[in-house]
């Protein structure tokens, strides 16, 4: 066969491995492809489509760009960059090509629809800009709590002023019948961590103490029932079996609230042994557009999603386990003289939400490369970083490695950079669509490493919000 013709069954075998959603190999098929032929404008637009399902967002638009200026009339391309730059939050760009694709396929309902959503989008981040103030009022000022009565109707347990396993077991059985629990205890739950995370060092330092066992769990995003999978095959907390969630807990998911309250109650029923990193996804802008503060209004009130919102920015950014194992969400650091001692003294509490750059920003955002030095981030926010910059920064601090989430792995852990970044991600069958695994970490007082995977579960077919 000549290139161009090996170059389409490249595609092909791309648009098998889509079809059965494993994404990175439809990637490199589609990246085959472009090695034999470079002038298909729809090789780039197919692997900006699989970029998308993995999240790679800056890949995607790179892609759907060669494959505008390759063809200026590619209705396609067009609509998956402006899809990429909706999920980086950046509605101007995406207005631009919606447009495009509207005034080039006027009948496209679904484009019509997609330019609606993105010209409210647009108006509302105005509005909130010109409504923001400097240093909002709390969202906890003015809560009595004792003042808000629970009916006699309510058929749940009771919450007192302490947090119990009974009331955690009853809520369990709620949110698995489909109920919600009273308003009243949603504000309790979310107080009472508020006041315990707010006290917490923007690092935890914690040791692994004999007999008992820390388990480490990356995204969950509103997979409840997958969740409760972690704690039926590894065990519930316990003051002896710790648990480390390391951010993302919401968005995406259909059971986001659900979710937050059940690791909330834990928190406060353990507030020694179970502990709570912030995700990218704990914050303001990325629940506006993916899902969570829609649930919180849905399932409760406006109050609980701005209560939520002012607790996740008071939670740690990173934990410091047996001083070996550097835990955060996102990843390293644009500079290599940022030491563990700069997390330290990290003031987290004088910026709430992690803005576009900065240390927060990128202890939130960054990826691994496999390539050495530092890169643009395949996601457009934050940046990328190599194994050499991993090796430096862990040398200088003493540490075995780092452990990080953020990112979809298909066996639900990746170890690379020689052993000294570690990815884990604890949400299964990723968005109902992704054929990946969950996996969680259990470390015991000898501080190994022990991998476990677990398959999603069956769930109610609801829709996220």
């Amino acid at each position: 066969m000549s290139p161009k013709e090996d170059a389409i069954a490249f595609k092909q075998k791309g648009n098998a491995a889509f079809a059965s959603h494993d994404w990175p190999k439809a990637i490199d098929f589609y990246s085959q492809a472009i090695e034999l032929d470079d002038k298909d404008p729809s090789f780039y637009c197919n692997r900006a489509q699989a970029q998308i399902k993995l999240e790679s967002y800056g890949y995607a638009i790179a892609d759907a760009t060669k494959a505008i200026e390759l063809d200026e009339s590619y209705v396609k391309a067009y609509y998956r960059r402006a899809v990429a730059n909706t999920a980086i939050l950046k509605s101007r760009e995406a207005l631009k090509d919606f447009k495009t694709v509207v005034k080039k396929e006027p009948n496209n309902k679904d484009a019509r629809l997609r330019l609606a959503d993105c010209e409210k989008s647009v108006r509302r981040v105005e509005f909130l800009r010109a409504i923001e103030v400097e240093d909002p009022p709390s969202a906890f000022e003015g809560l009595d709590i004792d003042s808000i009565a629970v009916d006699a109707a309510y058929d749940g347990v009771n919450l007192e002023n302490e947090m119990t396993q009974k009331f955690i077991d009853n809520m369990i059985k709620r949110f698995k019948d489909g109920k919600q629990i009273h308003r009243k205890y949603v504000y309790q739950i979310i107080s009472a961590v508020w006041k315990i995370v707010y006290d917490e060092p923007t690092m935890v330092e914690f040791e692994v103490e004999k007999g008992h066992t820390l388990t480490v769990c990356g995204d969950t995003h509103g997979q409840f029932y997958d969740l409760l999978e972690i704690f039926r095959l590894n065990g519930f907390p316990t003051e002896s079996h710790h648990y480390l969630f390391n951010g993302d807990f919401v968005d995406r998911g259909s059971w986001s609230t659900e979710v937050a309250l059940l690791l909330y109650a834990y928190k406060w029923l353990y507030p020694k042994a179970f502990f709570l990193n912030r995700g990218n996804h704990e914050t303001d802008d990325m629940n506006r557009v993916y899902g969570f503060e829609g649930e919180c209004k849905a399932k409760y009130t406006e109050r609980v999603f701005k209560l939520f919102s002012e607790s996740f920015s008071a939670l740690p950014l990173a934990t410091l386990i047996g001083k070996q194992y550097f835990v955060l969400h996102g990843g390293l650091f644009s500079d290599d003289k940022i030491s563990l001692d700069d997390i330290r003294n990290l003031n987290r509490h004088s910026q709430r939400q992690p803005g576009q750059q900065g240390l927060m920003m990128e202890m939130l955002w960054t990826d691994p490369q496999t390539t050495p030095g530092r890169g643009p981030s395949k996601r457009g926010v934050g940046l990328q970083f190599g194994p050499d910059v991993t090796k430096r920064f862990c040398d200088a601090n003493g540490l075995k490695a780092i452990i990080r989430s953020h990112e979809v792995r298909m066996e639900g852990y990746e170890v690379e950079h020689g052993g000294r970044c570690v990815t884990v991600f604890s949400a299964p069958r990723y968005c109902d669509a992704t054929e990946n695994k969950g996996a969680y970490i259990n470390i015991r007082p000898d501080l190994k490493l022990n991998f476990h995977k677990f398959n999603a579960v069956p769930h109610p077919d609801i829709k996220p919000m």
